[in-house]
């Protein structure tokens, strides 16, 4: 099995547990695990404890007890990740929280995209840009924004797996493929 089906199978579970649950349980395991995610990602020598075939489970056990203590981790969110250190699924923690992201995402109807324009926007212009998309869309979107200057203009918009290029580049490669037909 790929490393991400089984982090899509274990982000499904802990989702379907918290949605049994009700209440703000899945946003809250969300961000306990986003930040577990982040941590592990953000400290090298800790994610090599907890990826590392050597060092003993009831030793990362010890490890994650510690840092979901730090967290404010439910008794759920706990034995869930447990259960990983038992699996040997730490390694996939950071995928796990990326679909359960993506899974509360969706129940909350957000929408995530990435904007890449050739220029800085103003924070004025960022803001505009989403709040049309969102009237667009008919829901609330959050947009990640970054700089590329080799699409010398316009801007790349990419939400889920659409895409829309209105670059300055994709615009010419257009009439140059145009030009080339004789059309």
């Amino acid at each position: 099995m790929t490393d991400t089906v089984v982090a899509r199978r274990y982000a499904n579970a802990l989702f379907s547990l918290g949605r049994r649950e009700g209440g703000d349980t899945l946003a809250k395991r969300g961000a306990c695990l986003a930040a577990l995610g982040d941590l592990v990602a953000g400290e090298p020598k800790l994610g090599a404890v907890l990826k590392s075939p050597v060092v003993g489970v009831e030793e990362k056990k010890g490890v994650l007890g510690a840092l979901l203590e730090k967290l404010g981790a439910d008794q759920t969110m706990r034995n869930f990740c447990f259960l990983l250190a038992d699996k040997e699924r730490l390694a996939s923690l950071r995928q796990i929280a990326g679909w359960y992201g993506i899974l509360l995402d969706e129940a909350n109807g957000v929408l995530r995209g990435r904007v890449i324009t050739a220029v800085k926007l103003s924070k004025a212009k960022r803001e505009q840009l989403r709040a049309e998309l969102a009237k667009k869309s008919g829901g609330d979107i959050e947009l990640a924004f970054s700089v590329d200057p080799e699409i010398l203009g316009g801007m790349v918009l990419a939400v889920g797996d659409k895409v829309l290029d209105s670059s300055l580049r994709a615009q010419l490669g257009i009439l140059r493929e145009t030009f080339k037909r004789g059309v």
